[in-house]
């Protein structure tokens, strides 16, 4: 009778609450960081571009130019591409270059004192300094390195199609390639400032003050012996 009483006990003690298994807290939520936007093409993060006015229109060195000084800043991208288009594919350049000078000789002297003549007139006669101002930012404009590779193919196009213009059709023929060099730099601006809207939206949403929870291994539950 003992035995069959402790054996009960034994039995009711089984069916009893069992001690609870300790476990370590849920871990702390991650929160996933993406990668901070970069510039395209490599370019500066410090690059500023050209403003937009009022009417939509970016105010590069090409913007609201006379018909003179349209075609001398074609003969300056030409230049400027005769000068850092190294890449063999590109070599006819140069050729297509140099037959443009010899070509278009006299017009180009006619068109550089034209452009002379704008700028006294607006400046007086210290015309020069402004004039050569105003021309180094049009070289600098078109040597701009992320977009050297889109540049040279853009001119490499203009040069073979220049190769067949008459002098007197010099000034409609910038008037239409002067803008498809342009829209190389155009595309690049425009993906220069979605790159800073993008910045901006990352450094919101992920800046330096805010706390950023990094992930830990979990930690082994412990069971209560």
């Amino acid at each position: 009778m003992a035995g069959a009483s402790l054996a009960g006990i034994a039995a009711l003690s089984a069916c009893g609450p069992k001690t609870p298994v300790a476990s370590a807290p849920p871990p702390a939520p991650v929160m996933v960081v993406p990668p901070q936007p970069m510039p395209p093409r490599g370019a500066s993060p410090n690059l500023v571009p050209p403003p937009i006015d009022a009417y939509g229109v970016r105010r590069t060195v090409n913007a609201g130019i006379s018909t003179a000084q349209t075609t001398w800043n074609l003969r300056s991208a030409y230049n400027v591409a005769a000068l850092n288009c190294l890449d063999p594919k590109h070599a006819q350049i140069v050729v297509n270059y140099r037959e443009f000078l010899k070509v278009q000789a006299k017009k180009l002297t006619a068109v550089n004192k034209t452009v002379d003549q704008e700028f006294k007139a607006k400046h007086g006669t210290r015309f020069i300094p402004p004039r050569e101002a105003y021309m180094t930012q049009v070289y600098n404009y078109f040597a701009l390195p992320p977009t050297i590779s889109s540049f040279c193919d853009a001119a490499l196009a203009m040069s073979a199609e220049a190769a067949t213009v008459k002098s007197a059709d010099l000034d409609s023929f910038a008037g239409r390639s002067l803008p498809s060099l342009e829209r190389v730099f155009l595309e690049f601006y425009r993906s220069y400032d979605q790159y800073r809207t993008d910045l901006g939206a990352w450094q919101a949403k992920y800046t330096a003050s805010q706390p950023i929870a990094v992930a830990l291994p979990a930690a082994p539950q412990v069971q209560a012996q």
